[in-house]
């Protein structure tokens, strides 16, 4: 009985590996944005901070910001020596300015329980304030070069199209799209950290969610939604998030009269910023229950 020689067939997790992850890297390579927190030199603080600024706001947005911070606060040890109000102030007109509070409780704890620098231990990251899923795994491999699944919008939005053949991905993640992260992970710890912001990458600047830009992208031969005609995304509405006349606008009007004064400010200055006494009243509530603005003693508001 004889033994054939012939090399098993390829499975189809090694054919995507082939046809996707090989070509997005070396597109990666050409077509990478200079961020600063990609550098080599950037710190894991760097990295930490742009993975919070960047959470629903683009970078052309967080730039500018993200240097102020690190000028200011090169270390987490600084940030946790300031008011945490500090943070808030700085944050500016980012927006979702919770994420602010949440990132000076994480340089606390930082400071306090890691000797001032940012954990490598994904457990540790997770375990920090403010840190969920998503941004552990970024950290430990954008920071660490360390292999982790990392699913942010825009990843899960190419795989959704290259590999399922649909337009947009579920609205919340899902077992089956950890399970393809994982799959499609290389072997080699900082080659899977450098193909984890090589097919964000992709999704920002190519696969993006309107209007993707197909005749530019390295797979389009691959992807599975390209070869099954680009069928328009037919599941569950998706939700237009609207910004004008909301509770969250009122809060960012009034958030900003408290970020442009030194110390207090009387319930007068804040009136005057928003005409519907019921929402303004309301949005004001949330800010002091969400720990962005205090009472103090004396009747007047500040940051905290």
């Amino acid at each position: 009985m004889t033994t054939s020689t012939r090399a098993p067939l390829p499975t189809p997790e090694q054919d995507v590996q082939r046809d996707l992850v090989a070509p997005i890297l070396d597109w990666y390579d050409e077509h990478a944005r200079d961020l600063p927190w990609r550098r080599p030199e950037a710190t894991p603080w760097s990295v930490l901070v742009s993975e919070l600024m960047l959470q629903q706001t683009p970078v052309s947005r967080v730039l500018a910001v993200h240097e102020a911070w690190l000028q200011r606060w090169p270390t987490p040890a600084a940030l946790a020596a300031e008011p945490s109000g500090e943070a808030v102030r700085a944050w500016g007109r980012l927006g979702y300015p919770r994420r602010a509070l949440r990132l000076h409780a994480a340089a606390v704890a930082i400071t306090t329980e890691h000797g001032g620098e940012v954990p490598a231990d994904h457990a540790a990251l997770l375990a920090l304030p403010g840190v969920g899923e998503y941004t552990a795994a970024a950290v430990a491999a954008f920071a660490f070069g360390q292999r982790q699944v990392v699913l942010d919008t825009n990843v899960r939005r190419v795989l959704a199209r290259t590999v399922t053949g649909t337009e947009l991905p579920p609205r919340s993640l899902t077992r089956a799209e950890r399970d393809l992260g994982a799959a499609l992970l290389p072997a080699d710890p900082p080659t899977a950290a450098t193909w984890s912001v090589a097919v964000m990458e992709l999704g920002a600047l190519v696969c993006v969610a309107e209007r993707p830009r197909c005749e530019q992208c390295p797979v389009r031969d691959a992807c599975a939604w390209q070869l099954a005609g680009a069928p328009s995304y037919d599941g569950p509405p998706r939700r237009v998030q609207t910004y004008a006349g909301t509770d969250r606008q009122c809060r960012g009007r009034l958030l900003a009269v408290l970020r442009e004064t030194e110390g207090s400010v009387d319930k007068a200055r804040l009136d005057v910023v928003w005409d519907d006494d019921v929402q303004r009243e309301r949005a004001l509530a949330s800010l002091l229950a969400d720990g962005l603005a205090v009472l103090t003693d004396e009747g007047r508001y500040a940051l905290p």
